[in-house]
């Protein structure tokens, strides 16, 4: 059989144009690259890949229109199992690690905080590894950083994001009111700030945590 020489066709999607121009000058300074999109939407990528022929696709999670990344990334997979994807975020959220291995996404990218370059994850993913960071970002948020928040500590963050009151976060999490407030007094004691309001705005500034709710939007 000869060997495929032609260069890898690659589609970046990303919603904020600095981004989505960063990803596009690495791709066409790439040999191995070939830049066939820059899209604006989730919802283009899905239908982009059922008309064209694509290697490999960089697609960021959040999206302001339409489907996030992780949904078109997910429906992609189904229909086009041999597209090689690279989830992409700006933000810390790492909750979605665990969907995008789920939907056999081969690779998981976090812009701010990885020590390695998108070039390297593109050659590596496009070889045939799925990357995925090794560690947690250690994003300073108080006087810790978001490692030292335990995995309930930042379940009860992400929904003090989305302004959710001390029994809608025991209801949905499955535990009692007592424990969600002790959670909270434990993230201000070790964070130092010094209200719900202040920790939230916070964590929502700093991209710390994503509640679903943010990520999610109707078609």
């Amino acid at each position: 059989m000869q060997e495929k020489t032609s260069r890898a066709k690659v589609v970046v999607v990303d919603d904020q144009n600095i981004s989505r121009g960063f990803f596009e000058m690495y791709v066409r300074a790439a040999a191995n690259y070939e830049l066939i999109a820059g899209l604006r939407t989730a919802k283009e990528a899905v239908a982009f890949v059922d008309t064209h022929e694509v290697d490999l696709l960089i697609l960021d999670v959040m999206m302001q229109d339409g489907i996030d990344g992780l949904t078109a990334a997910e429906r992609i997979k189904k229909s086009h199992p041999e597209i090689k994807i690279i989830l992409t975020t700006s933000t810390s959220e790492t909750s979605w690690e665990e969907k995008a291995r789920a939907a056999g996404i081969e690779s998981f990218w976090y812009k701010e905080y990885d020590e390695h370059g998108l070039l390297e994850i593109m050659d590596r993913t496009i070889s045939g590894v799925s990357v995925y960071p090794e560690e947690s970002p250690k994003v300073p948020f108080g006087r810790v950083t978001r490692a030292d928040l335990t995995e309930r500590e930042l379940e009860i963050l992400r929904e003090l994001t989305a302004s959710m009151t001390n029994e809608e976060i025991a209801e949905k999490l499955q535990i009692s009111v007592n424990t969600v407030k002790r959670h909270i007094q434990n993230i201000m004691e070790k964070t130092g700030f010094e209200s719900r309001l202040t920790l939230a705005a916070h964590a929502k500034l700093l991209g710390l945590v994503v509640n679903d709710k943010e990520r999610l939007h109707d078609e």
